[in-house]
């Protein structure tokens, strides 16, 4: 199983990550961070394949997969 690290701090809420997984497991959350963004969150974790997708999109470098 993978583990997904997201930043929340640096997260813009341009919803690329969201767009790109394949098991749609990110979504927008209702977490407010520093910057006035909803940061992406996470749910089902199980079903993450560590494709890193979300990581490779992300232009802030928000998002760390391992394995």
């Amino acid at each position: 199983m993978a583990k997904v690290e997201i930043n929340a701090a640096y997260c813009k809420s341009c919803r690329l990550c969201v767009n790109v997984c394949p098991k749609q497991v990110l979504f927008i959350g209702k977490s407010t961070n520093k910057m006035g963004y909803d940061a992406v969150e996470m749910n089902l974790e199980k079903e993450c394949i560590g494709c890193k997708m979300c990581a490779a999109m992300c232009p802030e470098s928000a998002i760390e997969v391992y394995k």
